[in-house]
């Protein structure tokens, strides 16, 4: 089952929850029962080999070939 991570919209809280994907943008209830609201976020993780972390980019470039400055023509 994935697991999804839901952001307060009043205090930035963060709780993850496993749920099926079919109620991956489901309404989430407040887990101490306080009214508060919270969304869906982008979840990011890292990969760990041989003692080393290494993070996952988040966000690409502006070219198909990882280009941060624009288009190259690829």
């Amino acid at each position: 089952m994935p697991q999804y991570e839901y952001i307060c919209e009043e205090d930035g809280e963060v709780i993850t929850l496993l749920r099926p994907m079919r109620e991956a943008d489901a309404p989430v209830p407040d887990p101490t029962g306080k009214g508060r609201r919270f969304i869906r976020r982008h979840s990011t993780f890292a990969v760990t080999e041989s003692g080393r972390t290494v993070s996952l980019p988040t966000g690409g470039g502006g070219c198909a070939c990882g280009n941060p400055h624009g288009p190259c023509g690829h």
